[in-house]
C-alpha cells in the first residue's frame, strides 16, 4: 500500500514524501507538479496520453490544470518520490524571471547533479523530525526554477522564455468554473451547468477542456481535493464528516477518491502532515 512518509504545507504550496505502489486515477490540479525519484524501481508519470519516465535521473514537471496521473512498472517494491506542488502566486514571488502562468515547457526534467543535491537535502530534512528547515522554501525555490528553465530549454522559444501569457477562457467557461466552485460539496449535474452556462453538451465539454486543460469532472474532482486537503491539515474534524460534506456517501467512497487522486488515505495524508 501506498505512504505518506512525510507532508509539509506553507506558501509555497505543498510538498510530500510518498512511497508509492499503485497507479492512480487521471486528475489535475491548479499548482505546478514535480515529481523527483528518490529510490526503489522505476516508474512512470502519463502526461495527456503520453508517458514520462520517473527514474534515476529523470524527473517529470506538470503545468497546472494538466491531466495526468502515476503509473508504477514493477509491483515488487514501492518507488519513493518527492512530489511538490508549487503555487503559481508563490513562484511568481520568488522566481527571478516568469510570466503570470507556470508552465512547463515540456514534462520531462532531466535531473542534474544540481537538482539531485537539492532533492537529497529536502528529503533528509523532511524526514529528521527534530530538525527545522529554516531554508525548506529557498530549496523549493531553487528546483522549481531549475526545472521551470530546463523545460523551456530544448524547446523552439529556448531558455530565455519566462512562459506563456494567463489563458484567457471564454466567458461561459469561467461561469461554469465559478458554479462548480460554489457547489464543490454537493451533487453537481453537469448537463445542467452545460444548460445553465448556455452550451450543449458536447460543445461544453469540448470548450471547457481546450480551455481549461481538463474535462469538467476531473476539475470538480480537483476542487474536492483541494477542499478535503485543506480540512484535513488545518481541522481536527473526524475524516467521514469531511467526506460527507464533500458529496461522498460513505467513508470508503471518500477514502476510495482520496486514494485514487491523492496516493494515500486521508487518515494518512493527516497523520503526517506539518503545516508552515
Amino acid at each position: 500500500m501506498s505512504d505518506s512518509l512525510a507532508v509539509f504545507h506553507g506558501h509555497f504550496g505543498r510538498v510530500c514524501l510518498y512511497s508509492m505502489d499503485r497507479q492512480m486515477v487521471p486528475h489535475g490540479h491548479r499548482e505546478g507538479h514535480l515529481v523527483f525519484h528518490v529510490q526503489g524501481p522505476p516508474a512512470q508519470m502519463v502526461v495527456g496520453d503520453r508517458a514520462w519516465p520517473l527514474s534515476p535521473g529523470q524527473a517529470v514537471a506538470i503545468s497546472p490544470w494538466h491531466a495526468h496521473y502515476y503509473k508504477p512498472l514493477h509491483m515488487t517494491a514501492p518507488t519513493l518520490a518527492l512530489v511538490l506542488y508549487i503555487r503559481p502566486a508563490w513562484f511568481l514571488e520568488a522566481a527571478r524571471c516568469a510570466t503570470a502562468s507556470l508552465c512547463f515547457g515540456r514534462p520531462g526534467i532531466e535531473a542534474t547533479d544540481h537538482l539531485a543535491r537539492l532533492v537529497v537535502g529536502t528529503v533528509q530534512a523532511m524526514l529528521d523530525p527534530d530538525r527545522e528547515d529554516l531554508l525548506l522554501e529557498d530549496r523549493l525555490c531553487a528546483l522549481s526554477q531549475a526545472a521551470f528553465d530546463q523545460s523551456w530549454q530544448w524547446t523552439d522559444r529556448g531558455s530565455a522564455f519566462v512562459g506563456p501569457e494567463p489563458p484567457r477562457r471564454d466567458f461561459r467557461v469561467r461561469k461554469a468554473m465559478k458554479l462548480l466552485r460554489e457547489r464543490v460539496g454537493e451533487i453537481v449535474e453537469l448537463d445542467a451547468v452545460a444548460r445553465e452556462v448556455g452550451l450543449s453538451r458536447p460543445h461544453f465539454y469540448k470548450l471547457f477542456r481546450t480551455q481549461v486543460g481538463l474535462t469538467p469532472n476531473l476539475y470538480l474532482n480537483a476542487l474536492r481535493m483541494e477542499r478535503a486537503i485543506d480540512r484535513l491539515a488545518q481541522s481536527g474534524e473526524a475524516v467521514s464528516d469531511i467526506g460527507f460534506d464533500l458529496g461522498f456517501s460513505s467513508q470508503a467512497s471518500f477514502s476510495r477518491f482520496f486514494i485514487g487522486n491523492g496516493v494515500v488515505p486521508p487518515s494518512a495524508y493527516r497523520r503526517s502532515v506539518h503545516v508552515a
